[in-house]
């Protein structure tokens, strides 16, 4: 047997499928290269690059298992995966509260204007802590979009600061919002009343731009929008409209609607956009689940679940 994988991901999976089978590494081919090399291997290891589309599986005579070492799956034609007999399986929550940190240091950031602040003194050479008067958490409102593993992470250090937390997600049963002390509202209300809105569902056909001038306008004029899901949920020319008129306090985002665009994850890849002259924009690169205690947990979970689909143990 021969597995291949296309990502960074942790060492251990490499060194334990090692034991049962020929494993190679290709670091993040393009579809074209997958497809033409895919044709041996009976096990794909990966995480959301390249999209995995209908020519490689088709040319993907041996596959068995493709394990994603991540959440969403939409980067895959899960139906054709399914109608070629492909198991593909992923490892949620397994980054939850990696993710969920993160979505907290960003509210952080921009509510003490922290990275401004750094480069004033350290480009600038200023020392002038007047220029950044910032705000609290407690008592602001968090309303989280998605309240699932991640969501009520986020909810759980929120409630530490003190503040109030509102959820939506339509799939979960009252008793949830319940225990996780958090109000069940609708996407309207949570937008209306929140001082501070993280996104965390997955991008489909629902989604897709669903904060845009209209549901911008809903919110509140110094409400700040983090978005540490998907690419393409938020509306970036909306967005950068609102951030320049004032109509909104800051976005902070671990994604961007483009990018991979430009080969946004291959070395010295170039990327830009005009959310970049925003001050009250802060991002970084899809860096969410990038902690050694994620991987770790990620990888030990994908080395279980090969073992036990090809009956290794």
């Amino acid at each position: 047997m021969k597995c291949l994988i296309i990502d960074a991901v942790h060492s251990s999976i490499k060194e334990e499928l090692g034991k049962y089978m020929q494993v190679d590494e290709h670091m993040l081919p393009t579809q074209a290269e997958l497809a033409a090399e895919i044709g041996d291997y009976d096990v794909l290891i990966m995480r959301v690059d390249p999209a995995i589309n209908k020519e490689i599986l088709d040319n993907a005579k041996n596959l068995k298992i493709i394990g994603v070492c991540s959440v969403g799956l939409n980067h895959i034609d899960m139906d054709y995966a399914k109608e070629k007999g492909i198991t593909v399986f992923n490892a949620p929550g397994l980054n939850g509260n990696a993710v969920a940190e993160l979505t907290i240091c960003k509210m952080l950031e921009l509510s003490r204007h922290t990275i401004p602040a750094c480069i004033d003194v350290k480009d600038n050479k200023n020392w002038d802590k007047y220029k950044f008067v910032g705000r609290e958490l407690r008592g602001k409102t968090l309303g989280i979009l998605g309240f699932g593993r991640i969501g009520q992470r986020v909810g759980e250090i929120a409630r530490v600061f003190k503040m109030d937390v509102v959820a939506y997600d339509p799939y979960l049963p009252a008793d949830v919002f319940k225990e996780q002390h958090a109000k069940s509202m609708s996407i309207k209300e949570v937008l209306e009343v929140s001082d501070f809105i993280t996104i965390h569902m997955p991008l489909n056909d629902e989604t897709r731009n669903l904060f845009n001038a209209e549901s911008i306008k809903s919110m509140k004029d110094d409400a700040v929008v983090l978005n540490m899901a998907r690419g393409g949920i938020v509306n970036e020319k909306d967005m950068y409209e609102a951030l320049k008129a004032g109509k909104i306090g800051g976005y902070a985002s671990d994604v961007m609607e483009n990018e991979l665009g430009g080969g946004g994850l291959t070395e010295g890849a170039g990327f830009d956009s005009p959310l970049f002259t925003c001050d009250n924009f802060i991002v970084t690169p899809h860096l969410g689940a990038q902690t050694v205690d994620a991987s770790r947990d990620i990888g030990a979970h994908i080395i279980s679940k090969v073992k036990e689909a090809l009956k290794l143990n």
